[in-house]
């Protein structure tokens, strides 16, 4: 059996949006016992994370250190789209665009502190697309 559904989510700005119970709802709505959860983010100016849920200061310490690799400050040549672009293509090169996630007993089989997010790179607000796609029986 496969089920697919297109997540829209709205941003404000940089920062990491924990979308886990909507993929929970989801998984659950797709009637799938065991299987795969397979994530697509649809972008190329932010990224998909699978990260600790419990404690914010791991996610501030995250974004402080990609914040230092990759500084909106640098000489880039690709700027058309306003100075935080191309470091948040950079930064989604450096991170994800898709993860995969199995499944049993018809929950996402995640860690006990792990949740998922979308990591937006860029300062402004945005709808980010996510692709769904669960298989199994």
């Amino acid at each position: 059996m496969h089920y697919q559904k297109l997540l829209r989510v709205g941003t404000n700005g940089k920062s990491l949006i924990n979308v886990t119970p909507k993929i929970e709802a989801i998984v659950a709505e797709s009637g799938v016992d065991t299987g795969l959860c397979t994530l697509f983010l649809r972008h190329t100016s932010a990224s998909l994370l699978i990260q600790e849920n419990a404690d914010p200061s791991v996610l501030k310490d995250l974004a402080n250190f990609m914040a230092k690799i990759v500084p909106e400050s640098a000489n880039y040549i690709h700027d058309t789209e306003g100075p935080d672009d191309m470091p948040a293509h950079i930064r989604t090169a450096l991170t994800h665009t898709s993860e995969n996630i199995p499944i049993n007993s018809g929950h996402l089989v995640l860690g006990t502190w792990q949740g998922i997010y979308i990591w937006e790179h860029r300062q402004h607000n945005h709808m980010r697309e996510l692709v769904v796609h669960v298989f199994g029986g």
